[in-house]
Protein backbone atom coordinates (compact mmCIF):
# COMPACT_ATOMS: atom_id res chain seq x y z
CA UNK A 1 0.00 0.00 0.00
CA UNK A 2 1.20 3.68 -1.18
CA UNK A 3 2.33 6.11 1.69
CA UNK A 4 -1.00 7.95 -0.02
CA UNK A 5 -3.26 5.60 0.33
CA UNK A 6 -2.82 4.83 4.16
CA UNK A 7 -5.59 5.42 6.04
CA UNK A 8 -4.44 8.49 8.59
CA UNK A 9 -3.95 7.35 12.38
CA UNK A 10 -6.84 8.17 14.68
CA UNK A 11 -4.98 11.03 16.87
CA UNK A 12 -5.74 11.71 20.81
CA UNK A 13 -3.98 13.94 23.51
CA UNK A 14 -3.77 13.29 27.29
CA UNK A 15 -3.31 16.48 29.36
CA UNK A 16 -2.22 15.51 33.27
CA UNK A 17 -0.77 18.19 35.69
CA UNK A 18 0.08 18.68 39.14
CA UNK A 19 0.85 15.45 40.15
CA UNK A 20 4.36 16.81 42.93
CA UNK A 21 5.89 13.70 42.27
CA UNK A 22 8.72 13.57 45.51
CA UNK A 23 10.96 11.04 47.13
CA UNK A 24 8.14 8.26 47.56
CA UNK A 25 6.21 7.44 50.28
CA UNK A 26 8.47 5.74 51.83
CA UNK A 27 12.02 6.87 52.82
CA UNK A 28 15.21 4.64 52.81
CA UNK A 29 15.46 4.66 56.72
CA UNK A 30 11.83 3.16 56.00
CA UNK A 31 9.91 6.05 57.88
CA UNK A 32 6.99 7.54 55.74
CA UNK A 33 7.97 10.80 54.04
CA UNK A 34 4.75 13.52 55.29
CA UNK A 35 6.00 15.27 52.24
CA UNK A 36 5.04 13.14 49.83
CA UNK A 37 1.47 13.95 48.46
CA UNK A 38 1.27 11.50 45.24
CA UNK A 39 0.29 8.36 46.18
CA UNK A 40 -1.51 7.55 42.85
CA UNK A 41 1.81 6.17 40.81
CA UNK A 42 0.30 2.28 40.49
CA UNK A 43 -2.73 4.18 38.98
CA UNK A 44 -0.93 6.62 36.74
CA UNK A 45 1.21 3.22 35.36
CA UNK A 46 -2.28 1.88 34.60
CA UNK A 47 -3.38 5.08 32.62
CA UNK A 48 -0.64 5.30 30.55
CA UNK A 49 -0.73 1.53 29.80
CA UNK A 50 -4.88 2.04 28.87
CA UNK A 51 -3.32 4.50 26.49
CA UNK A 52 -1.45 2.92 24.40
CA UNK A 53 -3.08 -0.84 24.24
CA UNK A 54 -5.87 -2.47 23.31
CA UNK A 55 -8.43 0.12 21.47
CA UNK A 56 -5.64 2.66 21.36
CA UNK A 57 -2.85 0.72 20.30
CA UNK A 58 -2.92 1.47 17.00
CA UNK A 59 -3.68 5.65 17.57
CA UNK A 60 -1.37 8.35 17.31
CA UNK A 61 -1.37 9.14 21.03
CA UNK A 62 0.73 12.33 23.02
CA UNK A 63 0.86 12.64 26.94
CA UNK A 64 1.45 16.22 28.12
CA UNK A 65 2.30 16.82 31.30
CA UNK A 66 1.01 20.55 32.01
CA UNK A 67 3.47 21.81 34.71
CA UNK A 68 4.07 20.56 38.67
CA UNK A 69 5.17 16.92 37.72
CA UNK A 70 7.75 16.66 39.65
CA UNK A 71 8.06 18.29 43.25
CA UNK A 72 11.82 20.01 43.34
CA UNK A 73 10.43 22.85 45.81
CA UNK A 74 9.46 19.98 48.59
CA UNK A 75 12.30 17.42 47.99
CA UNK A 76 15.21 18.10 50.06
CA UNK A 77 18.65 18.06 48.77
CA UNK A 78 21.38 16.69 51.44
CA UNK A 79 18.69 16.92 54.34
CA UNK A 80 18.30 20.80 53.26
CA UNK A 81 15.53 22.39 51.41
CA UNK A 82 17.27 25.22 49.17
CA UNK A 83 15.58 28.19 47.06
CA UNK A 84 19.49 28.47 45.68
CA UNK A 85 19.44 25.74 42.92
CA UNK A 86 22.28 25.07 40.77
CA UNK A 87 21.79 22.44 38.11
CA UNK A 88 23.82 20.23 39.99
CA UNK A 89 21.83 20.72 42.83
CA UNK A 90 18.50 20.23 40.24
CA UNK A 91 19.67 16.99 38.92
CA UNK A 92 20.19 15.51 42.23
CA UNK A 93 16.81 16.01 43.38
CA UNK A 94 15.75 14.87 40.10
CA UNK A 95 17.62 11.66 40.80
CA UNK A 96 15.62 11.01 44.38
CA UNK A 97 12.50 11.41 42.72
CA UNK A 98 12.88 8.93 39.66
CA UNK A 99 14.34 6.94 43.03
CA UNK A 100 11.02 7.04 44.37
CA UNK A 101 8.67 6.13 41.91
CA UNK A 102 10.51 3.84 39.15
CA UNK A 103 7.28 2.36 38.22
CA UNK A 104 6.50 5.86 36.70
CA UNK A 105 9.51 6.15 34.84
CA UNK A 106 10.15 2.67 33.38
CA UNK A 107 5.67 3.31 31.92
CA UNK A 108 6.71 6.29 30.02
CA UNK A 109 9.42 4.84 27.91
CA UNK A 110 7.82 1.95 27.98
CA UNK A 111 5.34 3.88 26.39
CA UNK A 112 7.56 5.91 23.95
CA UNK A 113 8.79 2.77 22.81
CA UNK A 114 5.80 1.93 20.81
CA UNK A 115 5.01 3.75 17.24
CA UNK A 116 3.62 6.90 17.19
CA UNK A 117 3.99 8.21 20.96
CA UNK A 118 5.36 10.87 22.17
CA UNK A 119 5.35 13.07 25.45
CA UNK A 120 5.57 17.29 25.87
CA UNK A 121 6.57 18.35 29.10
CA UNK A 122 5.33 21.69 30.33
CA UNK A 123 7.24 23.07 32.91
CA UNK A 124 5.65 24.34 36.30
CA UNK A 125 6.54 26.43 39.45
CA UNK A 126 7.54 23.32 41.08
CA UNK A 127 9.36 21.76 38.68
CA UNK A 128 11.93 24.88 37.43
CA UNK A 129 14.43 22.88 38.05
CA UNK A 130 13.34 21.26 34.54
CA UNK A 131 14.65 24.76 32.77
CA UNK A 132 18.02 22.90 33.05
CA UNK A 133 19.50 20.86 30.35
CA UNK A 134 21.45 18.50 32.27
CA UNK A 135 17.85 17.47 33.80
CA UNK A 136 16.34 16.96 30.61
CA UNK A 137 19.22 15.14 29.56
CA UNK A 138 18.98 13.17 32.33
CA UNK A 139 15.45 12.32 32.42
CA UNK A 140 15.49 11.30 28.73
CA UNK A 141 18.30 9.00 29.62
CA UNK A 142 16.39 7.72 32.03
CA UNK A 143 13.23 6.83 30.00
CA UNK A 144 15.54 5.86 27.27
CA UNK A 145 13.83 8.79 24.62
CA UNK A 146 13.67 12.14 24.45
CA UNK A 147 10.39 13.98 25.49
CA UNK A 148 9.88 17.71 24.12
CA UNK A 149 9.95 20.15 26.71
CA UNK A 150 8.29 23.98 26.64
CA UNK A 151 9.67 26.04 29.07
CA UNK A 152 5.95 27.94 29.16
CA UNK A 153 3.10 27.78 26.36
CA UNK A 154 2.61 24.74 24.44
CA UNK A 155 0.45 25.35 21.42
CA UNK A 156 -0.77 23.27 18.63
CA UNK A 157 -4.36 23.34 16.46
CA UNK A 158 -5.87 26.14 17.94
CA UNK A 159 -5.29 24.41 21.52
CA UNK A 160 -3.17 27.13 24.07
CA UNK A 161 -1.78 25.04 27.15
CA UNK A 162 0.22 26.06 29.99
CA UNK A 163 0.89 25.42 33.54
CA UNK A 164 -1.20 28.75 34.76
CA UNK A 165 1.60 30.00 37.33
CA UNK A 166 2.57 32.88 35.01
CA UNK A 167 -0.97 34.69 35.63
CA UNK A 168 -0.57 34.78 39.13
CA UNK A 169 1.87 37.49 40.82
CA UNK A 170 3.61 35.26 43.49
CA UNK A 171 4.46 32.59 41.06
CA UNK A 172 5.50 34.29 37.75
CA UNK A 173 8.61 33.65 36.10
CA UNK A 174 10.46 36.19 34.26
CA UNK A 175 10.23 34.86 31.08
CA UNK A 176 13.23 37.12 29.83
CA UNK A 177 15.30 35.31 32.74
CA UNK A 178 15.01 32.07 34.27
CA UNK A 179 18.45 31.91 35.44
CA UNK A 180 20.56 34.34 37.57
CA UNK A 181 24.23 34.29 36.52
CA UNK A 182 25.39 37.59 37.80
CA UNK A 183 27.17 37.57 41.32
CA UNK A 184 26.77 33.84 40.91
CA UNK A 185 30.08 31.53 41.03
CA UNK A 186 27.49 29.58 38.58
CA UNK A 187 23.87 30.16 37.26
CA UNK A 188 21.15 29.36 39.63
CA UNK A 189 17.19 29.01 39.24
CA UNK A 190 15.34 32.67 38.81
CA UNK A 191 12.86 31.41 41.52
CA UNK A 192 9.33 33.11 41.75
CA UNK A 193 8.27 34.83 45.08
CA UNK A 194 5.91 32.69 45.40
CA UNK A 195 8.81 29.35 45.76
CA UNK A 196 10.76 31.43 47.90
CA UNK A 197 7.61 32.15 50.30
CA UNK A 198 6.96 28.11 50.19
CA UNK A 199 10.31 27.04 51.21
CA UNK A 200 11.12 29.40 53.51
CA UNK A 201 7.76 29.37 55.59
CA UNK A 202 5.55 26.82 54.41
CA UNK A 203 7.54 23.78 54.62
CA UNK A 204 8.42 24.54 58.10
CA UNK A 205 4.71 24.56 59.25
CA UNK A 206 4.19 21.23 56.70
CA UNK A 207 7.07 19.66 58.57
CA UNK A 208 4.13 19.25 61.46
CA UNK A 209 1.02 19.71 59.26
CA UNK A 210 1.80 18.04 55.41
CA UNK A 211 -1.70 18.96 54.78
CA UNK A 212 -1.87 22.83 55.92
CA UNK A 213 -1.73 24.14 52.03
CA UNK A 214 -4.37 21.65 50.83
CA UNK A 215 -7.21 22.45 52.47
CA UNK A 216 -10.29 24.90 51.32
CA UNK A 217 -11.36 27.58 51.50
CA UNK A 218 -8.71 28.89 52.95
CA UNK A 219 -10.27 31.79 54.68
CA UNK A 220 -11.82 28.64 56.63
CA UNK A 221 -9.13 26.76 57.78
CA UNK A 222 -7.76 29.88 59.73
CA UNK A 223 -10.55 30.49 61.27
CA UNK A 224 -10.64 26.67 62.32
CA UNK A 225 -7.28 26.64 63.25
CA UNK A 226 -7.23 29.78 65.20
CA UNK A 227 -9.92 28.55 67.37
CA UNK A 228 -8.11 24.94 67.27
CA UNK A 229 -4.38 25.28 67.19
CA UNK A 230 -4.41 28.45 68.14
CA UNK A 231 -0.84 28.58 69.32
CA UNK A 232 0.44 27.63 65.90
CA UNK A 233 -1.39 30.41 64.13
CA UNK A 234 -0.23 33.09 66.04
CA UNK A 235 3.02 31.56 65.70
CA UNK A 236 3.06 30.78 62.09
CA UNK A 237 1.85 35.03 61.42
CA UNK A 238 4.73 36.20 63.63
CA UNK A 239 6.93 33.68 61.54
CA UNK A 240 5.50 35.75 58.39
CA UNK A 241 5.89 38.81 59.87
CA UNK A 242 9.58 37.87 60.58
CA UNK A 243 9.89 36.79 56.83
CA UNK A 244 8.45 40.23 55.34
CA UNK A 245 10.69 42.09 57.55
CA UNK A 246 13.36 40.14 56.05
CA UNK A 247 12.21 40.31 52.46
CA UNK A 248 11.41 44.01 52.87
CA UNK A 249 14.54 45.43 55.07
CA UNK A 250 17.77 42.68 54.98
CA UNK A 251 19.68 43.19 51.84
CA UNK A 252 19.63 39.23 50.61
CA UNK A 253 21.14 38.65 47.38
CA UNK A 254 18.13 36.14 46.47
CA UNK A 255 15.20 39.02 47.39
CA UNK A 256 14.64 41.03 44.50
CA UNK A 257 10.86 42.67 45.77
CA UNK A 258 10.47 46.12 46.87
CA UNK A 259 7.12 47.51 48.79
CA UNK A 260 5.32 47.59 45.56
CA UNK A 261 5.84 44.43 44.19
CA UNK A 262 5.25 42.97 47.33
CA UNK A 263 1.80 44.64 47.56
CA UNK A 264 0.31 43.50 43.85
CA UNK A 265 1.64 40.20 45.06
CA UNK A 266 -0.56 40.27 48.39
CA UNK A 267 -3.46 41.34 46.71
CA UNK A 268 -3.37 38.91 43.98
CA UNK A 269 -2.61 36.01 45.69
CA UNK A 270 -4.97 33.19 46.83
CA UNK A 271 -4.15 29.39 47.79
CA UNK A 272 -6.92 28.34 44.77
CA UNK A 273 -6.65 31.04 42.30
CA UNK A 274 -9.06 31.53 39.65
CA UNK A 275 -7.61 31.49 36.21
CA UNK A 276 -10.84 31.50 34.10
CA UNK A 277 -10.59 35.06 33.63
CA UNK A 278 -6.63 35.27 31.97
CA UNK A 279 -8.23 31.71 30.00
CA UNK A 280 -10.96 34.25 28.45
CA UNK A 281 -8.34 37.09 27.38
CA UNK A 282 -6.36 34.39 25.84
CA UNK A 283 -9.51 32.85 24.21
CA UNK A 284 -10.00 36.66 22.64
CA UNK A 285 -6.93 35.21 20.04
CA UNK A 286 -8.83 34.09 17.13
CA UNK A 287 -6.57 31.67 16.33
CA UNK A 288 -7.43 29.86 19.65
CA UNK A 289 -10.73 27.72 20.64
CA UNK A 290 -9.46 26.01 23.78
CA UNK A 291 -6.82 26.85 26.88
CA UNK A 292 -5.95 24.44 29.39
CA UNK A 293 -4.01 25.68 32.94
CA UNK A 294 -3.18 23.76 35.91
CA UNK A 295 -1.82 24.83 38.85
CA UNK A 296 -5.00 25.89 40.83
CA UNK A 297 -5.63 22.15 41.97
CA UNK A 298 -9.07 22.42 41.01
CA UNK A 299 -10.66 20.89 37.99
CA UNK A 300 -12.40 23.28 36.11
CA UNK A 301 -14.16 23.70 32.70
CA UNK A 302 -16.03 26.95 31.18
CA UNK A 303 -17.27 27.85 28.20
CA UNK A 304 -17.84 31.38 26.12
CA UNK A 305 -19.09 32.59 23.05
CA UNK A 306 -18.53 30.46 19.84
CA UNK A 307 -17.60 27.25 21.25
CA UNK A 308 -14.30 29.15 23.07
CA UNK A 309 -13.51 26.58 25.83
CA UNK A 310 -11.33 27.13 29.31
CA UNK A 311 -10.22 23.74 31.16
CA UNK A 312 -7.87 23.16 34.20
CA UNK A 313 -7.05 19.49 34.76
CA UNK A 314 -7.23 19.82 38.74
CA UNK A 315 -4.87 17.72 40.50
CA UNK A 316 -3.77 13.91 41.33
CA UNK A 317 -3.40 15.30 44.95
CA UNK A 318 -5.49 15.05 47.89
CA UNK A 319 -7.71 18.05 48.50
CA UNK A 320 -9.02 18.72 52.16
CA UNK A 321 -12.55 20.45 51.79
CA UNK A 322 -14.19 22.25 54.70
CA UNK A 323 -17.50 23.46 52.86
CA UNK A 324 -20.29 21.45 53.96
CA UNK A 325 -21.45 20.29 50.94
CA UNK A 326 -18.20 18.69 49.93
CA UNK A 327 -16.63 18.00 53.55
CA UNK A 328 -13.39 15.87 53.75
CA UNK A 329 -10.38 14.32 51.60
CA UNK A 330 -11.07 14.97 47.39
CA UNK A 331 -9.07 12.93 45.45
CA UNK A 332 -10.22 12.99 41.46
CA UNK A 333 -7.30 11.64 38.80
CA UNK A 334 -8.57 14.60 36.11
CA UNK A 335 -7.13 15.14 33.15
CA UNK A 336 -8.32 16.34 30.19
CA UNK A 337 -8.79 13.95 26.62
CA UNK A 338 -8.52 15.99 23.43
CA UNK A 339 -9.23 13.72 20.32
CA UNK A 340 -9.03 14.24 17.17
CA UNK A 341 -12.58 13.13 15.13
CA UNK A 342 -13.32 12.13 11.83
CA UNK A 343 -10.33 13.99 10.55
CA UNK A 344 -10.76 17.13 11.71
CA UNK A 345 -8.45 19.57 12.25
CA UNK A 346 -10.17 20.84 15.65
CA UNK A 347 -9.44 18.71 18.74
CA UNK A 348 -12.53 18.33 20.81
CA UNK A 349 -12.05 18.23 24.56
CA UNK A 350 -13.37 16.52 27.67
CA UNK A 351 -12.28 16.70 30.77
CA UNK A 352 -12.30 13.26 32.12
CA UNK A 353 -11.72 11.32 35.85
CA UNK A 354 -8.94 8.50 35.81
CA UNK A 355 -10.98 5.86 37.66
CA UNK A 356 -7.87 2.62 37.75
CA UNK A 357 -8.28 -0.50 37.04
CA UNK A 358 -10.62 -2.87 39.89
CA UNK A 359 -8.41 -3.74 42.51
CA UNK A 360 -9.71 -5.94 46.01
CA UNK A 361 -7.35 -3.91 48.44
CA UNK A 362 -4.80 -1.01 48.13
CA UNK A 363 -2.61 0.65 50.60
CA UNK A 364 -4.40 3.51 52.50
CA UNK A 365 -2.33 6.96 52.02
CA UNK A 366 -0.94 7.96 55.17
CA UNK A 367 1.11 10.53 55.60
Amino acid sequence: MSEESKPSLKKIKLVISDLHLGKGRQLENGSLNSLEEFYYADKLVEFIQYYSSGAYREYDVEIIINGDFLNFLQVDYRGHFLTIITESIALEILKSVIKGHPQVFRAMGDFLSMPNRKITYVIGNHDQGMMFQGCRDYLNQIVGYALQYKNLIYYFDGVHIEHGHMHEAANRMDPKKFFLKQGWPEPILNLPFGSHFFVDLVLKIKNKYPHIDKVRPFGQMIRWSLLNETSMTIRAFLELFKYGYRVLFLNEQRFRWNIKNLLKIALESAIFPDLSSSAKKILNDNRIHTVIFGHTHVYEYRQWGNQKEYFNTGTWTELTSLDVVSLGKITKLTFVLLEYRDQETRPRGRLKEWKGFHRIEEDVAVA
